[in-house]
């Protein structure tokens, strides 16, 4: 293992941490215990304090276990948006010792069935808008009783936020033997039995996409999930008088983590958005001085795109790191300008439960993965013959971690597929091609096989992607391959201009052409309204790139 990254750890933090080793649950009751009146959750200035917040989850595991017969061990599918309900269930499952399957909202019925027929869910827990697209799984599959919430519910005060149209506009619910109201479910006497699971136990089963017909169930560990919270707190400056910017979806693992179960551990304030809405985000983080927010670049660039952003207060933020893609160098100095603070870049995963390498705070480096976090072990091998590189040699990058996922679920061969033995120790190959430099930061090529090869040299796309967001008319962008000519591939770029701006496809290449190298300039440009984006909200460049090359 290179330890070249040591050479810049910060002076008062240890190399390494002893995990605790309680479940997830616990972390609740605790801090209700420690700070019962504090509050817990404001939504849209509606706010539910600890006590408050674990009663209903109490409550709320009573019904699981008495009414619908939910077992430990037992998987219960858990569909929502950001909401003080989707907190609600998701530690009532924990509670009952059962395991969480989040699953992303935007889903159909089609694409549902999988999820409950592969963990074999009795149980789904949803959002009322999402009844409609479960109703025909009621009696076709292993599913047997829904229930459903209004995010609504939970908005009790006048608020001078923008809610957003899911929310005000929530269907209604009706009640019926298979289908109960989330508020009928909180009326029931508190769950009978202390929560056992922790450990190795199986606490949360995570979708991941990937090239295989389905997505495969990452299985997340109460231990996975304890030394990602204890790493991500002992990194960062993080206390429990943090004001926390919830936004990141709660079904993907680094809003799970940062956004709702780290704030959950200190007995700090989550400040939760069910939808991102820059005018709301602005809002919220001036009238109340938030502290913390771990988003994705695309929400930054999206805020600093805001009309007189400038007239909201930012200086409160202390903390405001995340991943997922590069932050564009112009767009991160903006945001230093903004804010007082440098966004901190970072790299992880679902199979590692989100975070395995940050930049140091205070030495961060642009474009960079950072360092491994405490304990974590990375390299970078040659997918070929799976020797390892050194200082700035290109590979794939290989990880261990004490955050490490124990397998896919049900699916023995993928997890073999996706695990190699190295150095006497069993590594995940992340799939991510990068290197190493002499201080032992980490930076990313690209994923493997997106890679565009032009006549024989390399273009790595976000190289290219960083390189056009310093141009003043593009607010976004996405680097693809593209088949059109006859020698092969060459490179396409779809584009997102800012609003107002002015420049034809030629301007752009010639603006390209005159900031890089003549290989890496696209030989197309479509200019288009909006990007697609994936559930977390990061560019979706892998739909852009099969529909181009399927054209």
């Amino acid at each position: 293992m290179s330890t070249l990254h040591l050479q810049h750890w910060p002076r008062h933090l240890s190399h390494g941490l002893s995990y605790p080793q309680t479940g997830v649950y616990e972390h609740l009751s605790t801090s209700a215990q420690r700070y019962p009146n504090k509050i817990a959750v404001n939504y849209y200035g509606s706010q539910v304090d600890y006590h408050t917040l674990n009663t209903r989850v109490e409550r709320f595991a009573g019904y699981l276990t008495e009414k619908l017969a939910v077992q430990p061990g037992d998987r219960v599918v858990l569909c929502m948006q950001n909401s003080v309900a989707f907190m609600v269930a998701y530690y009532a499952i924990l509670r009952c010792d059962a395991v969480v399957v989040p699953v992303n909202p935007m889903n159909k019925t089609l694409e549902l069935e999988w999820y409950i027929t592969d963990t074999e869910s009795r149980v789904a827990i949803v959002g009322s808008e999402m009844v409609a697209e479960f109703s025909p799984l009621l009696g076709e599959t292993v599913l047997e009783h829904m229930i459903a919430a209004r995010y609504g519910d939970d908005i009790f005060a006048d608020t001078k936020f923008a809610i957003p149209e899911t929310v005000k506009n929530a269907p209604a619910i009706t009640e019926s033997q298979c289908v109960v109201n989330f508020q009928t479910a909180l009326q029931h006497t508190a769950i009978g039995y202390v929560a056992q699971r922790r450990g190795e136990d199986l606490a949360v089963i995570l979708y991941t996409s990937g090239t295989t017909a389905h997505p495969k169930g990452c299985m997340l560990s109460h231990r996975a999930l304890v030394a990602q919270i204890s790493t991500q707190i002992n990194w960062s400056p993080w206390n429990n008088t943090a004001k926390v910017l919830s936004v990141t979806p709660f079904f993907h693992v680094t809003g799970m983590i940062n956004a709702m179960c780290l704030p959950i551990y200190l007995g700090a304030t989550t400040y939760l958005m069910t939808r991102w809405d820059r005018v709301c985000a602005a809002q919220v983080v001036d009238l109340y001085g938030l502290t913390h927010w771990c988003c994705i670049p695309t929400m930054v660039v999206d805020l600093l795109a805001l009309p007189n952003v400038n007239q909201y207060n930012f200086r409160s933020f202390i903390c405001v790191y995340g991943g997922g893609t590069g932050m564009p160098h112009a767009i991160a100095q903006d945001f230093e300008t903004l804010t007082g603070i440098e966004f901190i870049e970072g790299w992880g995963m679902t199979e590692m439960t989100a975070g395995v390498h940050l930049n140091p705070y205070g030495r961060g480096k642009r474009q960079c993965l950072g360092v491994p976090l405490f304990e974590v072990d990375s390299r970078v091998i040659d997918p070929d013959t799976g020797l390892e590189l050194g200082v700035r040699q290109t590979g794939e990058i290989i990880s261990r971690s004490p955050c490490m996922f124990s397998g896919y679920w049900k699916n023995p061969q993928a997890t073999k597929d996706a695990l190699i033995q190295h150095d006497g120790h069993t590594f995940f190959k992340t799939g991510d091609v990068g290197y190493f430099d002499e201080e032992g930061y980490f930076f990313m090529a690209d994923r493997l096989k997106r890679m565009i090869n032009v006549s024989g040299y390399k273009v790595w796309p976000s190289e290219v992607e960083s390189i056009l967001y310093k141009n003043q008319n593009v607010f976004e962008n996405c680097i693809i391959p593209c088949n059109k000519t006859e020698r092969g591939e060459s490179v396409k770029a779809v584009v997102v201009l800012k609003p107002h701006a002015v420049i034809t496809e030629q301007e752009l290449t010639d603006w390209c052409r005159a900031n890089m190298s003549a290989y890496k300039v696209p030989k197309f440009v479509e200019f288009v309204d909006e990007l697609p984006k994936t559930a977390s909200g990061k560019i979706n460049w892998r739909l852009l790139q099969d529909k181009e090359l399927s054209a």
